[in-house]
Protein backbone atom coordinates (compact mmCIF):
# COMPACT_ATOMS: atom_id res chain seq x y z
CA UNK A 1 0.00 0.00 0.00
CA UNK A 2 0.95 3.62 -0.55
CA UNK A 3 0.04 5.38 2.69
CA UNK A 4 -0.40 9.05 3.60
CA UNK A 5 -0.34 10.28 7.21
CA UNK A 6 -1.63 13.80 7.82
CA UNK A 7 0.13 15.74 10.58
CA UNK A 8 3.55 16.84 11.68
CA UNK A 9 3.98 16.19 15.40
CA UNK A 10 5.20 13.51 17.77
CA UNK A 11 1.99 11.53 17.34
CA UNK A 12 2.52 11.36 13.59
CA UNK A 13 6.19 10.41 13.97
CA UNK A 14 5.09 7.50 16.19
CA UNK A 15 2.41 6.46 13.69
CA UNK A 16 4.95 6.62 10.87
CA UNK A 17 7.44 4.55 12.89
CA UNK A 18 4.84 1.81 13.41
CA UNK A 19 3.50 1.91 9.85
CA UNK A 20 6.88 1.58 8.09
CA UNK A 21 7.61 -1.60 10.07
CA UNK A 22 4.65 -3.32 8.43
CA UNK A 23 5.47 -5.14 5.16
CA UNK A 24 2.10 -3.99 3.76
CA UNK A 25 3.53 -0.46 3.61
CA UNK A 26 5.25 0.02 0.24
CA UNK A 27 5.59 3.80 0.45
CA UNK A 28 4.85 6.35 3.18
CA UNK A 29 4.29 10.08 2.78
CA UNK A 30 3.67 12.32 5.81
CA UNK A 31 2.27 15.83 5.34
CA UNK A 32 3.70 18.12 6.48
CA UNK A 33 5.94 15.91 8.66
CA UNK A 34 8.98 17.19 10.55
CA UNK A 35 12.75 16.69 10.67
CA UNK A 36 12.48 13.42 12.57
CA UNK A 37 9.79 11.99 10.31
CA UNK A 38 11.92 12.89 7.27
CA UNK A 39 14.48 10.28 8.36
CA UNK A 40 11.98 7.44 7.73
CA UNK A 41 9.36 8.74 5.28
CA UNK A 42 8.82 11.26 2.50
CA UNK A 43 7.43 14.61 3.65
CA UNK A 44 5.07 16.79 1.64
CA UNK A 45 4.15 20.45 2.16
CA UNK A 46 0.38 20.66 2.39
CA UNK A 47 -2.50 22.46 4.11
CA UNK A 48 -3.93 19.36 5.79
CA UNK A 49 -7.23 21.13 6.55
CA UNK A 50 -7.86 21.68 2.83
CA UNK A 51 -9.72 18.60 1.61
CA UNK A 52 -9.18 19.49 -2.04
CA UNK A 53 -5.41 19.79 -1.56
CA UNK A 54 -5.31 16.46 0.26
CA UNK A 55 -7.24 14.73 -2.53
CA UNK A 56 -4.93 16.25 -5.14
CA UNK A 57 -1.91 14.76 -3.34
CA UNK A 58 -3.67 11.40 -2.96
CA UNK A 59 -4.36 11.27 -6.69
CA UNK A 60 -0.92 12.49 -7.71
CA UNK A 61 0.89 9.95 -5.52
CA UNK A 62 -1.53 7.00 -5.97
CA UNK A 63 -2.28 6.81 -2.24
CA UNK A 64 -4.28 3.75 -1.11
CA UNK A 65 -4.87 4.62 2.56
CA UNK A 66 -4.93 7.89 4.52
CA UNK A 67 -4.42 8.10 8.29
CA UNK A 68 -5.51 11.44 9.78
CA UNK A 69 -3.43 12.37 12.83
CA UNK A 70 -4.74 15.64 14.35
CA UNK A 71 -8.28 16.71 15.19
CA UNK A 72 -8.42 19.93 13.12
CA UNK A 73 -8.59 18.29 9.65
CA UNK A 74 -11.20 15.84 10.98
CA UNK A 75 -13.36 18.70 12.26
CA UNK A 76 -12.84 20.43 8.90
CA UNK A 77 -14.32 17.44 7.07
CA UNK A 78 -11.19 16.13 5.35
CA UNK A 79 -12.17 12.49 6.03
CA UNK A 80 -15.58 13.18 4.43
CA UNK A 81 -13.94 14.58 1.29
CA UNK A 82 -11.69 11.51 1.05
CA UNK A 83 -14.59 9.08 1.50
CA UNK A 84 -16.64 10.95 -1.10
CA UNK A 85 -13.71 10.49 -3.49
CA UNK A 86 -13.58 6.76 -2.79
CA UNK A 87 -10.35 6.92 -0.76
CA UNK A 88 -9.93 4.60 2.25
CA UNK A 89 -9.38 6.74 5.34
CA UNK A 90 -8.84 6.21 9.07
CA UNK A 91 -10.63 8.98 10.95
CA UNK A 92 -14.21 10.07 11.67
CA UNK A 93 -16.50 12.31 9.65
CA UNK A 94 -16.89 15.97 10.58
CA UNK A 95 -20.27 15.15 12.14
CA UNK A 96 -18.77 12.40 14.31
CA UNK A 97 -15.72 14.57 15.11
CA UNK A 98 -18.05 16.86 17.06
CA UNK A 99 -17.32 14.50 19.96
CA UNK A 100 -14.11 16.51 20.32
CA UNK A 101 -14.93 19.68 18.42
CA UNK A 102 -17.86 20.47 20.74
CA UNK A 103 -17.90 19.56 24.40
CA UNK A 104 -21.59 20.49 24.57
CA UNK A 105 -22.31 17.97 21.80
CA UNK A 106 -20.57 15.21 23.76
CA UNK A 107 -22.60 16.07 26.85
CA UNK A 108 -25.78 15.88 24.79
CA UNK A 109 -24.81 12.41 23.51
CA UNK A 110 -24.02 11.25 27.05
CA UNK A 111 -27.37 12.59 28.29
CA UNK A 112 -29.21 10.79 25.50
CA UNK A 113 -27.67 7.38 26.24
CA UNK A 114 -27.16 7.63 30.00
CA UNK A 115 -23.34 7.54 29.90
CA UNK A 116 -21.74 8.36 33.25
CA UNK A 117 -20.14 11.82 33.13
CA UNK A 118 -19.91 15.03 35.15
CA UNK A 119 -22.90 17.28 35.74
CA UNK A 120 -22.60 20.42 33.60
CA UNK A 121 -23.99 23.65 32.26
CA UNK A 122 -23.62 25.00 28.70
CA UNK A 123 -23.40 28.77 28.18
CA UNK A 124 -23.24 31.28 25.36
CA UNK A 125 -22.81 34.40 27.51
CA UNK A 126 -20.50 35.26 30.39
CA UNK A 127 -23.14 36.58 32.81
CA UNK A 128 -25.12 33.32 32.84
CA UNK A 129 -21.88 31.31 33.20
CA UNK A 130 -20.73 33.41 36.15
CA UNK A 131 -24.13 33.03 37.83
CA UNK A 132 -23.89 29.23 37.43
CA UNK A 133 -20.42 29.18 39.01
CA UNK A 134 -21.61 31.32 41.92
CA UNK A 135 -24.48 28.89 42.46
CA UNK A 136 -22.32 25.73 42.20
CA UNK A 137 -19.20 26.89 44.04
CA UNK A 138 -15.66 25.61 43.59
CA UNK A 139 -13.61 23.63 42.70
CA UNK A 140 -15.22 23.57 39.27
CA UNK A 141 -14.04 22.98 35.69
CA UNK A 142 -14.39 25.60 32.95
CA UNK A 143 -13.97 24.40 29.34
CA UNK A 144 -13.92 26.21 26.02
CA UNK A 145 -16.52 24.35 23.95
CA UNK A 146 -14.44 24.11 20.77
CA UNK A 147 -10.96 22.94 19.77
CA UNK A 148 -8.24 24.67 21.78
CA UNK A 149 -5.21 22.41 21.18
CA UNK A 150 -5.63 20.70 24.54
CA UNK A 151 -5.36 23.96 26.49
CA UNK A 152 -8.97 25.14 26.80
CA UNK A 153 -9.64 23.51 30.18
CA UNK A 154 -9.28 25.39 33.47
CA UNK A 155 -9.63 23.58 36.80
CA UNK A 156 -10.66 26.47 39.02
CA UNK A 157 -9.95 26.09 42.73
CA UNK A 158 -12.02 29.18 43.60
CA UNK A 159 -15.08 30.96 42.25
CA UNK A 160 -12.87 33.95 41.40
CA UNK A 161 -10.58 31.73 39.29
CA UNK A 162 -13.60 30.28 37.49
CA UNK A 163 -14.99 33.76 36.78
CA UNK A 164 -11.60 34.88 35.43
CA UNK A 165 -11.50 31.81 33.16
CA UNK A 166 -15.01 32.58 31.90
CA UNK A 167 -14.04 36.18 31.16
CA UNK A 168 -10.88 35.02 29.35
CA UNK A 169 -12.79 32.53 27.21
CA UNK A 170 -15.59 34.87 26.22
CA UNK A 171 -12.96 37.59 25.79
CA UNK A 172 -11.25 35.60 23.03
CA UNK A 173 -8.30 34.00 24.86
CA UNK A 174 -8.97 30.76 22.97
CA UNK A 175 -10.29 32.33 19.78
CA UNK A 176 -13.50 30.85 18.39
CA UNK A 177 -13.15 27.80 20.66
CA UNK A 178 -14.31 29.93 23.61
CA UNK A 179 -17.40 31.42 21.95
CA UNK A 180 -19.36 28.89 24.00
CA UNK A 181 -18.39 27.48 27.39
CA UNK A 182 -19.15 24.26 29.23
CA UNK A 183 -18.85 24.31 33.03
CA UNK A 184 -18.57 20.96 34.77
CA UNK A 185 -18.66 19.43 38.18
CA UNK A 186 -15.14 18.77 39.45
CA UNK A 187 -14.66 15.01 39.49
CA UNK A 188 -12.32 13.44 42.02
CA UNK A 189 -10.24 10.37 41.28
CA UNK A 190 -7.42 9.33 38.99
CA UNK A 191 -7.59 10.05 35.26
CA UNK A 192 -6.57 7.58 32.57
CA UNK A 193 -6.87 7.32 28.80
CA UNK A 194 -8.72 4.46 27.09
CA UNK A 195 -8.21 4.01 23.34
CA UNK A 196 -10.89 2.15 21.40
CA UNK A 197 -10.98 1.37 17.68
CA UNK A 198 -14.39 1.85 16.05
CA UNK A 199 -15.61 0.95 12.55
CA UNK A 200 -19.14 2.33 12.74
CA UNK A 201 -20.53 -0.97 14.05
CA UNK A 202 -17.97 -2.76 16.20
CA UNK A 203 -15.54 -1.52 18.84
CA UNK A 204 -12.16 -2.98 19.85
CA UNK A 205 -10.07 -1.73 22.80
CA UNK A 206 -6.59 -0.77 21.58
CA UNK A 207 -4.89 0.05 24.87
CA UNK A 208 -4.63 2.26 27.93
CA UNK A 209 -2.28 5.05 28.94
CA UNK A 210 -1.92 7.84 31.45
CA UNK A 211 -0.49 11.23 30.63
CA UNK A 212 0.83 14.12 32.69
CA UNK A 213 -0.87 17.40 31.79
CA UNK A 214 0.74 19.86 34.17
CA UNK A 215 4.09 21.36 33.30
CA UNK A 216 5.93 20.71 36.57
CA UNK A 217 7.01 17.77 38.70
CA UNK A 218 4.37 16.56 41.14
CA UNK A 219 1.62 17.74 38.77
CA UNK A 220 2.22 21.43 39.47
CA UNK A 221 1.92 24.51 37.27
CA UNK A 222 -0.32 25.20 34.27
CA UNK A 223 -1.88 22.58 32.02
CA UNK A 224 -0.06 21.70 28.82
CA UNK A 225 -0.71 19.50 25.80
CA UNK A 226 1.02 16.72 27.78
CA UNK A 227 4.49 16.39 29.33
CA UNK A 228 4.78 12.60 29.19
CA UNK A 229 2.82 9.36 29.29
CA UNK A 230 3.08 5.67 30.05
CA UNK A 231 1.22 2.53 29.02
CA UNK A 232 -0.53 0.52 30.30
CA UNK A 233 -2.32 2.53 33.01
CA UNK A 234 -2.60 0.27 36.10
CA UNK A 235 -5.59 2.24 37.43
CA UNK A 236 -7.58 1.24 34.33
CA UNK A 237 -7.89 -2.47 35.09
CA UNK A 238 -9.48 -4.94 32.67
CA UNK A 239 -12.62 -4.93 34.82
CA UNK A 240 -12.92 -1.13 34.85
CA UNK A 241 -12.17 -0.98 31.12
CA UNK A 242 -15.01 -3.43 30.48
CA UNK A 243 -17.42 -1.29 32.53
CA UNK A 244 -16.35 1.80 30.56
CA UNK A 245 -16.83 -0.08 27.31
CA UNK A 246 -20.31 -1.40 28.15
CA UNK A 247 -21.72 1.58 30.05
CA UNK A 248 -20.07 4.58 28.38
CA UNK A 249 -18.44 3.92 25.00
CA UNK A 250 -20.81 1.41 23.38
CA UNK A 251 -23.96 3.39 24.36
CA UNK A 252 -22.39 6.56 22.92
CA UNK A 253 -21.40 4.78 19.70
CA UNK A 254 -24.92 3.37 19.38
CA UNK A 255 -26.37 6.85 19.87
CA UNK A 256 -24.04 8.25 17.19
CA UNK A 257 -25.12 5.53 14.73
CA UNK A 258 -28.77 6.19 15.58
CA UNK A 259 -28.24 9.85 14.64
CA UNK A 260 -26.80 8.91 11.25
CA UNK A 261 -23.21 9.76 12.16
CA UNK A 262 -21.53 6.39 12.80
CA UNK A 263 -18.07 6.76 14.30
CA UNK A 264 -15.06 5.29 12.50
CA UNK A 265 -11.48 5.74 13.67
CA UNK A 266 -9.81 5.80 17.07
CA UNK A 267 -11.88 7.04 20.01
CA UNK A 268 -9.88 8.35 22.95
CA UNK A 269 -11.95 8.32 26.13
CA UNK A 270 -10.52 10.29 29.03
CA UNK A 271 -11.88 8.59 32.13
CA UNK A 272 -11.93 9.66 35.78
CA UNK A 273 -11.79 6.61 38.03
CA UNK A 274 -12.81 6.65 41.67
CA UNK A 275 -13.59 3.59 43.81
CA UNK A 276 -13.43 1.43 40.69
CA UNK A 277 -16.12 3.43 38.86
CA UNK A 278 -15.22 5.16 35.56
CA UNK A 279 -16.81 8.44 34.48
CA UNK A 280 -16.23 10.18 31.17
CA UNK A 281 -14.11 13.34 31.31
CA UNK A 282 -14.01 13.92 27.54
CA UNK A 283 -13.69 12.27 24.17
CA UNK A 284 -10.98 12.98 21.62
CA UNK A 285 -11.39 11.79 18.05
CA UNK A 286 -7.72 10.93 17.42
CA UNK A 287 -4.79 9.37 19.22
CA UNK A 288 -3.59 11.36 22.20
CA UNK A 289 -0.26 13.12 22.00
CA UNK A 290 1.95 11.91 23.74
CA UNK A 291 -0.12 8.77 24.51
CA UNK A 292 0.14 7.63 20.90
CA UNK A 293 3.90 7.38 21.28
CA UNK A 294 3.73 4.78 24.06
CA UNK A 295 0.92 2.85 22.35
CA UNK A 296 2.83 2.64 19.06
CA UNK A 297 6.01 1.62 20.88
CA UNK A 298 4.12 -1.33 22.36
CA UNK A 299 2.04 -2.22 19.29
CA UNK A 300 4.60 -1.89 16.50
CA UNK A 301 3.71 -3.05 12.99
CA UNK A 302 0.27 -4.45 13.92
CA UNK A 303 -0.98 -0.87 14.43
CA UNK A 304 -1.33 -0.51 10.65
CA UNK A 305 -3.33 -3.75 10.35
CA UNK A 306 -5.68 -2.59 13.12
CA UNK A 307 -6.25 0.87 11.63
CA UNK A 308 -6.80 -0.68 8.20
CA UNK A 309 -9.37 -3.12 9.64
CA UNK A 310 -11.24 -0.23 11.29
CA UNK A 311 -11.28 1.74 8.04
CA UNK A 312 -12.62 -1.27 6.11
CA UNK A 313 -15.26 -2.21 8.71
CA UNK A 314 -13.50 -5.45 9.66
CA UNK A 315 -13.01 -4.97 13.41
CA UNK A 316 -15.20 -7.97 14.26
CA UNK A 317 -12.38 -10.21 13.00
CA UNK A 318 -9.44 -8.14 14.36
CA UNK A 319 -7.41 -8.82 17.50
CA UNK A 320 -4.88 -6.74 19.42
CA UNK A 321 -1.82 -8.75 20.46
CA UNK A 322 -0.31 -7.18 23.56
CA UNK A 323 3.08 -8.16 24.95
CA UNK A 324 3.38 -8.09 28.74
CA UNK A 325 5.49 -4.94 28.64
CA UNK A 326 5.49 -1.24 29.45
CA UNK A 327 6.41 1.96 27.65
CA UNK A 328 7.06 5.50 28.79
CA UNK A 329 7.62 8.77 26.94
CA UNK A 330 9.17 11.94 28.34
CA UNK A 331 8.42 15.22 26.58
CA UNK A 332 11.34 17.59 26.18
CA UNK A 333 9.91 21.08 25.72
CA UNK A 334 11.35 24.50 24.94
CA UNK A 335 12.07 26.57 28.04
CA UNK A 336 9.10 28.81 28.80
CA UNK A 337 6.48 26.36 27.49
CA UNK A 338 3.45 26.43 27.81
CA UNK A 339 3.86 30.22 27.86
CA UNK A 340 6.17 32.16 25.55
CA UNK A 341 9.14 30.09 24.42
CA UNK A 342 12.09 30.50 22.09
CA UNK A 343 12.36 28.73 18.74
CA UNK A 344 15.55 28.09 16.83
CA UNK A 345 17.80 26.60 19.52
CA UNK A 346 20.13 23.79 18.41
CA UNK A 347 19.65 20.24 19.70
CA UNK A 348 22.76 18.05 19.75
CA UNK A 349 23.29 14.39 20.54
CA UNK A 350 20.24 12.92 18.82
CA UNK A 351 22.19 11.06 16.13
CA UNK A 352 24.03 9.04 18.79
CA UNK A 353 20.88 7.74 20.49
CA UNK A 354 19.54 4.22 19.85
CA UNK A 355 16.61 3.71 17.48
CA UNK A 356 15.07 0.26 17.83
CA UNK A 357 11.97 -1.55 19.11
CA UNK A 358 12.73 -0.49 22.70
CA UNK A 359 14.22 3.01 22.31
CA UNK A 360 13.05 5.86 20.11
CA UNK A 361 13.08 9.66 20.10
CA UNK A 362 9.96 10.88 18.32
CA UNK A 363 10.17 14.44 17.03
CA UNK A 364 7.26 16.72 17.87
CA UNK A 365 8.55 20.14 16.87
CA UNK A 366 11.86 20.11 14.98
CA UNK A 367 13.33 21.21 11.68
CA UNK A 368 16.70 20.57 10.02
CA UNK A 369 19.05 23.45 9.19
CA UNK A 370 22.66 23.12 8.05
CA UNK A 371 22.68 19.48 9.14
CA UNK A 372 21.52 20.31 12.66
CA UNK A 373 18.23 19.61 14.45
CA UNK A 374 16.55 22.87 15.47
CA UNK A 375 13.74 23.33 18.01
CA UNK A 376 10.65 24.57 16.18
CA UNK A 377 7.80 24.29 18.70
CA UNK A 378 6.79 24.18 22.35
CA UNK A 379 6.86 20.42 22.79
CA UNK A 380 9.90 19.40 20.78
CA UNK A 381 10.94 15.77 21.49
CA UNK A 382 9.24 12.65 22.86
CA UNK A 383 11.94 10.44 24.35
CA UNK A 384 10.33 7.01 24.43
CA UNK A 385 11.40 3.62 25.77
CA UNK A 386 9.96 0.17 26.38
CA UNK A 387 10.80 -2.34 29.08
CA UNK A 388 9.68 -5.47 30.87
CA UNK A 389 8.66 -3.20 33.77
CA UNK A 390 7.68 0.45 33.92
CA UNK A 391 10.77 1.15 36.04
CA UNK A 392 12.99 -0.33 33.33
CA UNK A 393 11.25 1.72 30.64
CA UNK A 394 11.59 4.88 32.75
CA UNK A 395 15.31 4.31 33.37
CA UNK A 396 15.92 3.79 29.63
CA UNK A 397 13.95 6.91 28.71
CA UNK A 398 15.71 9.18 31.19
CA UNK A 399 19.12 7.79 30.17
CA UNK A 400 18.32 9.00 26.65
CA UNK A 401 17.01 12.34 27.96
CA UNK A 402 20.31 12.87 29.77
CA UNK A 403 22.22 12.16 26.56
CA UNK A 404 20.42 14.94 24.67
CA UNK A 405 22.52 18.11 24.60
CA UNK A 406 19.97 20.93 24.46
CA UNK A 407 20.40 24.02 26.63
CA UNK A 408 17.08 25.41 25.40
CA UNK A 409 14.97 22.53 26.70
CA UNK A 410 13.53 21.05 29.87
CA UNK A 411 11.42 18.09 30.97
CA UNK A 412 9.60 16.69 33.96
CA UNK A 413 11.69 14.18 35.92
CA UNK A 414 8.78 12.24 37.42
CA UNK A 415 6.89 10.74 34.45
CA UNK A 416 5.18 7.56 35.60
CA UNK A 417 5.17 8.49 39.28
CA UNK A 418 1.58 7.44 39.95
CA UNK A 419 2.29 3.89 38.85
CA UNK A 420 5.80 3.69 40.29
CA UNK A 421 5.33 5.22 43.76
Amino acid sequence: MNILILGGGGREHALAWAVVQNPKCDRLIVAPGNAGIATMAECATLDIEDGGAVIALVEAESIDFVIVGPEAPLAAGVADRLRDAGVLVFGPSAAAAQLEASKAFTKEICDACGANTAAYGHFTDAAAARAYVQQQGAPIVVKADGLAAGKGVIIAETVAEAEAAIDDMFGGAFGGAGAEVVIEEFMEGEEASFFVLCDGTDVLPMGTAQDHKRVGDGDTGPNTGGMGAYSPAPVLTDEIAQVALEQIIKPCMDEMAKRGMPYQGILYAGLMIKDGVPRLVEYNVRFGDPECQVLMMRLGAQALDLMHAAAQGRLAEARVNWADDHAITVVMAAKGYPDAYEKGTVINGLDALPEDSSNMVFHAGTKRESGKFIANGGRVLNVTARGASLAEARDRAYAMVDAVDWDGGFCRRDIGWRALD
